[in-house]
């Protein structure tokens, strides 16, 4: 029986100093981090003890020591949230990792929480910048329109058991068309490619090769990155670096929640062979440059298979093993019946999906103003109109006008959302962490995914591990949390 697909987002965000455009990215991004818990109160460190990205899911590990960060790139511009999150500065950029959470639905509150606080720290950070107070905005896409791209990671919890191969063979088809659904959309190519002035996805020109563990350079299609954040040897987390950062709930909700149950069905053995793509790479690029959703993709049998069709293989899986599993998710037909209802809409018409599908909600802005200017797809206004879709400002960014407008579907409430920023989900071991890095801060000396690491004064630091990530919920920990009133107390009732 598949295990629960604990998952959650990582997400670098666009970083820009209006009117300073020397100013230096790395400080810019350390200030904005810095800024949101800035309170005075000793902080935690972030315990790098148990990362190795040099792991590799194929066996082995490739060459070169994994050795931690300098004790000044660990402390300040890296927080841990009393929401269970990680708040840090990577590659020059504010990212934001979310909580772990038990479905989909939770993973886009705790997603969405991600852009308030970016949001609230840029402003506070906007008043501490050198030379006076000036504007910091904040977006979250996945590239500058220069020839740099920055990242949007998921992360599902697999079961330690089921061979990495299969994993690749299975989801390397679903991850080249799951795009023509969850595109960020952007202007360009990275190609030089005249006819592909505008294209689904923002990160796919700058994918190169099916499996490796890169994420910078040579970006794979299926990450290896073989490190779990949990008991090795029953947990794998697969590290997925394929998708875009979406703002559409409804994006992010499908993108993550299709993905899970996909990695189920593999758990369970429930899918057939796939429709695998002669070229994906290829493919990959290919898939984002059509606009109609409807240019057939080479298989290795010969066939040729549209995007959509190769979705809807996963689609109508997923539909029986919901219906014929005992132990399937009871989130999956929510996800099912969103799923179905963005395919039938692209294979109909793509663009009844404004409102619902970044790509295409972005892309019906700029296609006003094309007609309405007679604007090239060079044009400045549509460039500047491509990021400011993704500004993090309700007040400002465009997406976020059209949510205010009534325009965009919503998933989850803004009531929600706020509630988010302070407080971990509550079925996860994010509740433990975030509930003791409330209330015994000045005793949490550091923290990670899998543990917390506390000082209450004795000989040596006390590690608590969370080795499971569906252990450490409210319903076991609260009352024990509720009446520590120290950290001591509170390790002395773990021991017994």
């Amino acid at each position: 029986m598949a295990i629960t697909k604990y998952l959650g987002t990582e997400t670098e965000y666009g970083i820009a100093v209006i009117g300073r455009p020397d100013f230096n990215p790395v400080l810019a991004s350390s200030l904005v981090v810095n800024a949101y818990a800035a309170d005075g109160r000793p902080r935690a460190r972030w315990d790098y003890e148990e990362e190795n990205p040099l792991r590799d899911a194929r066996g082995f590990t490739q060459p070169g020591a994994h050795e931690p960060p300098p004790e000044e790139d660990i402390g300040l511009a890296n927080s841990i949230l009393a929401n269970g999150a990680r708040f840090y500065v990577d590659h020059a950029h504010p990212e934001y990792s979310s909580p772990e959470c038990s479905n989909p639905r939770d993973a886009v509150v705790w997603d969405k929480a991600g852009e308030r606080i970016l949001e609230v720290a840029a402003a506070r950070a906007a008043e501490l910048l050198p030379g006076g107070p000036g504007r910091i905005v904040i977006t979250k896409n996945n590239t500058d329109g220069k020839g740099a791209a920055y990242g949007m990671h998921e992360n599902f919890i697999l079961d330690r058991t089921v061979p990495f191969g299969e994993v690749v063979r299975q989801l390397t088809p679903f991850f080249v068309t799951r795009q023509v659904m969850v595109g960020a959309g952007r202007i360009g190519n990275e190609f030089e490619l005249p006819h592909v002035g505008y294209q689904i996805a923002q990160r796919s020109d700058f994918f190169e090769v099916e499996v490796g563990l890169e994420t910078t350079l040579k970006r794979p299609i299926v990450n290896t990155r073989d490190e779990p954040h949990a008991d090795p040897d029953r947990f794998r987390r697969l590290h997925v670096i394929i998708g875009d950062a979406n703002m559409s709930e409804v994006c992010t909700f499908l993108k993550l929640g299709a993905t899970a149950l996909v990695l189920a069905m593999i758990e369970d053995g429930f899918l057939p062979d796939p429709p695998t793509i002669a070229e994906p790479v290829k493919a990959l690029h290919a898939v984002s440059h059509d606009l109609t959703c409807a240019r057939p993709v080479a298989l290795k049998d010969g066939r040729t298979a549209t995007p959509t069709e190769v979705q809807w293989h996963y689609f109508e899986h997923a539909k029986k093993y919901c219906e014929q599993i005992d132990g399937a998710p009871a989130w999956g037909p929510a996800v099912l019946a969103t799923w179905e209802r963005v395919l039938v809409a692209l294979e109909d018409d793509p663009m009844t999906l404004n409102g619902v599908v970044d790509w295409v909600t972005k892309y019906a802005i700029m296609r006003r103003y094309r007609e309405r200017d007679g604007l090239d797809w060079t044009a400045d206004k549509l460039k500047l109109i491509d990021v400011q879709y993704h500004d993090v400002r309700q007040d400002r960014g465009l997406f976020n006008r059209l949510v205010a407008g009534g325009r965009v579907e919503r998933l989850v409430g803004e009531d929600e959302v706020r509630h988010a920023m302070t407080h971990p989900p509550e079925d996860t071991r994010a509740y433990f962490r975030g509930r003791c890095l409330q209330k015994y801060r000045d005793q949490v000396a550091a923290a990670g995914w899998d543990s917390i690491i506390f000082d209450v004064g004795r000989d040596t630091l006390q590690r608590v591990p969370m080795m499971d990530p569906g252990r450490g919920g409210r319903d076991t920990t609260e009352a024990l949390i509720d009446r520590c009133d120290t950290a001591a107390e509170l390790l002395e009732e773990l021991q017994r």
